[in-house]
């Protein structure tokens, strides 16, 4: 039994063994494999949040992007970042700089950076696809941009039409309170005299205290002109509320007065320097520009390269942080030092429409399959989902769109429930004038839509009529 038993143990074993030889041979295949994929190396540019060092390596937008491109085309890839930091553009001798000088001495087989694709650039290397769209900005620090507020600022959270709107709204608000009060029995309160509290000036300045929170006389008393008086408080409340909470944005986000909204007003202004990167697509589009207002702008930037040209993009940030100084440049990018920084804004106008590409060299075999990939992740939501995961701003954006004045159509629902309060308001009038008409009615023996008229004519006439009315009423009466 013993040797029985001790030979089954080494069978077991031996079975166990030979598995797992067999697996590891497998494994060990498997990484064979990937070795033999192809390896690209890949030429970037240090730049938030494209690429960025983290410790010892590389993360970002263009590290993601080029992750999942790796495992669309089945390659391998070495990451270096670009030696002299720079884009790419024509030095003086007529050579290459940057990425895609790297690119053309073949220290590069790609680049997968923030590189704006332009002709010139197109014609030296080949572009795929663009991953990402993006224009021409000026980005601005929000006091150096800031002027002084009018003097009536305080109108600024409405806009005109929605000022006009609540003025008519006051003003049909007031009539109904006027017109209701005449029609409801319950607000003649004393009927000898003809006397009603709910006169127009009354009405109107009981509006009045309502918007400002304040209570005024006279009180209602019929449950007619009540309904209009808890709608038309409701209705302050919630503008009230919407006044101060748009006013209060505007006075901290001071983005309302921005003289510099277009590049015209920045050629004009003297009080902020401004230039872009050095040896950049939009440095060399100002240049090519037959825009006069571009023209302008090359030539301030050409006669001041050395004062008003960066090498970095984040060198732009922190100067435009730091002094009086505006930064041209791809507004994707601002947008993203705005969400970052939250006393930096972007100016509201864009020019020169133009993508990011993923340059590789001329007749290169993996141009197309390259944009291929490109375009399937964008069909899938990836880039999407990239833009939204690196674009996460950090601080609460007040741009001009989002905290701008307040139109009718943003309001319009509270309008309409003041409107339907209204048609409520007078409704219930009618019902108690019409109710007070039929127990009239059947104590004269009269036609009761008769009594009723009598009642609408002697209620909205003047006070003297209306009191020789009552008494040729009481005369019959007797």
């Amino acid at each position: 039994m013993d040797k029985g038993l001790h030979f089954t143990i080494c069978v077991v074993t031996t079975v166990l063994l030979l598995r797992e030889s067999s697996q590891a041979g497998e494994e060990k295949e498997s990484r064979g494999a990937g070795e033999g994929l192809p390896t690209l190396t890949v030429t970037t540019i240090l730049e938030d949040p494209y690429v960025m060092v983290r410790g010892a390596e590389l993360e970002g937008y263009c590290m993601d992007l080029l992750g999942a491109l790796a495992g669309m085309l089945r390659f391998q890839y070495r990451v270096k970042v670009v030696g002299d930091g720079q884009y790419g553009a024509v030095a003086a001798g007529g050579n290459w700089t940057g990425m895609i000088g790297e690119i053309l001495r073949r220290e590069a087989d790609i680049a997968v950076a923030p590189l704006t694709v332009t002709s010139a650039r197109e014609e030296v290397v080949s572009f795929t696809t663009p991953f990402l769209q993006t224009g021409i900005g000026i980005l601005l620090r929000k006091d150096t941009a800031s002027q002084d507020m009018s003097f009536f600022h305080f109108l600024s959270p409405f806009s005109k039409e929605t000022w006009t709107a609540l003025l008519f709204a006051y003003l049909l608000t007031c009539f109904c309170l006027f017109l209701v009060a005449r029609l409801s029995p319950c607000e003649w309160n004393e009927p000898k005299n003809e006397e009603n509290h709910f006169t127009f000036l009354n009405s109107l300045w009981f509006g009045a205290g309502a918007l400002a929170l304040q209570g005024a006389s006279p009180r209602p008393q019929a449950l007619s002109v009540r309904v209009i008086a808890v709608v038309w408080w409701l209705f302050t409340l919630a503008l009230l509320a919407a006044y101060i909470a748009n006013f209060t944005a505007l006075l901290s986000s001071g983005s309302e007065q921005l003289p510099i909204q277009t590049f015209e007003d920045l050629v004009k202004q003297r009080n902020l320097e401004f230039g872009t990167l050095e040896g950049s697509s939009t440095f060399y589009y100002f240049k090519n520009s037959k825009n006069p207002i571009h023209q302008m702008i090359y030539e301030y930037m050409e006669k001041r390269r050395e004062h008003v040209l960066v090498k970095t993009y984040q060198e732009a940030v922190q100067r435009v942080m730091d002094s009086n100084y505006a930064f041209i440049g791809e507004s994707i990018s601002q947008d993203l030092a705005a969400a970052r920084h939250c006393n930096l804004i972007r100016a509201p106008e864009v020019i020169g429409a133009r993508g990011f590409g993923i340059a590789t060299t001329q007749a290169s075999p993996w141009t197309k399959p390259l944009s291929i990939a490109v375009l399937k992740l964008r069909e899938s939501g990836d880039l999407d989902y990239l833009r939204n995961k690196w674009w996460e701003s950090s601080c609460l954006r007040q741009s001009r769109d989002r905290w701008g004045p307040l139109e009718p159509p943003a309001l319009g629902g509270l309008f309409l429930t003041l409107g339907i309060g209204l048609a409520l308001g007078i409704l219930a009038a009618l019902a108690e004038l019409s109710s007070s008409s039929r127990r009239t009615a059947a104590h004269t023996k009269k036609s009761c839509c008769s009594v009723f008229t009598e009642e609408i004519c002697t209620r909205l006439r003047i006070k003297g009529t209306s009191r020789q009315s009552q008494e040729t009423s009481g005369k019959a009466n007797a």
